[in-house]
């Protein structure tokens, strides 16, 4: 029988991403000989029982590290600094730390710090997720054909990042490497822009007058509905992701409002040459994540 690749791997947060990982565990037993999931949110451990994504249910997180030789946080990036805290004291020499953030370089200062000696730390970031939230939004097919992105830091021990890279390849994903300040301008521009632009464009339209503001919801067209899908995403989750990426999200937000200006001068001057040239060059971009099975 193959040896499991953790004997006890521990969740910290059981959200859509956390209850994902559990629901993939289960498609491919032996992977983890424990799984043990922790949450703060009573009602989050209590329907992760529920669903039975797990095999030990922990309120608390430094009680759930303790004896594991795997731990990944799958909470907000903005609690990463306390959590880091916290659990440290618990993990034992040997164990592997990792989480799923999507802002690396506030992953690093945040948790780096209070890693103890004897334990790896492998920042990673899985490339995949809904607008659901909690629990029961987990999909066990989630990461299947996804990126898992892992950002090295200095002196990071390979064998661990292996490892790493071979749970999440089991879960479906594909693994590539990448700088954490890289990383962080290219999701600035694939992810956290968007969701800015989309929670702003749902707070524009939720502006308008009444009567204005129901027939915009009445008669919604497909572009606004698909910015209320990603606009109903985890609003915590999010108002942490802003903050802690700010620089790189302000910079990609700067180009884009210069770009935005220039596209409003082609349509008030009637440039419909430029019009169509970044309209094909959306095109462009859609087939091409089509033909890389990313759509």
């Amino acid at each position: 029988m193959t040896e499991p690749l953790f004997n006890r791997l521990a969740l910290i947060g059981i959200g859509h991403i956390g209850a994902s990982i559990a629901g993939a565990l289960k498609l491919h037993p032996g992977t983890v000989g424990q799984l043990v999931i922790a949450d703060a949110n009573p009602a989050h451990l209590q329907r992760a029982e529920e669903l039975g994504l797990g095999d030990i249910y922990c309120a608390d997180a430094a009680m759930a590290v303790s004896g594991a030789d795997g731990v990944i946080l799958c909470t907000p990036v903005g609690s990463f600094a306390g959590l880091a805290a916290a659990i440290a004291p618990h993990l034992q020499p040997g164990c592997i730390l990792s989480d799923v953030g999507s802002t690396k370089q506030s992953a690093i200062r945040d948790v780096l710090p209070f890693v103890p000696a004897g334990v790896a730390f492998v920042p990673a970031h899985p490339m995949a997720g809904t607008e659901f939230s909690g629990p029961d939004a987990g999909l066990a097919n989630l990461f299947e054909g996804r990126w898992c992105l892992l950002t090295p830091i200095e002196g990071m021990d390979e064998a661990a990042a292996q490892k790493i890279e071979a749970l999440w390849r089991v879960l479906g994903a594909r693994t590539a490497r990448m700088g954490a300040a890289h990383h962080d301008r290219v999701l600035a521009i694939v992810s956290h822009l968007p969701h800015l632009l989309a929670f702003t464009i749902c707070g524009t339209a939720d502006d308008l007058a009444d009567e204005t503001r129901e027939e915009v919801l009445q008669f919604a067209a497909t572009g606004f509905r698909d910015f209320t899908r990603i606009a109903a995403s985890d609003p915590v989750m999010w108002r942490d992701i802003f903050t802690n990426n700010k620089d790189a999200l302000l910079e990609m937000f700067s180009r884009f409002s210069e770009d935005a200006q220039a596209m409003a001068r082609a349509v008030r001057w009637g440039d419909t040459d430029y019009i169509e040239d970044k309209i094909n060059r959306g095109r462009k971009i859609r087939k091409s994540l089509i033909d890389i099975k990313q759509a």
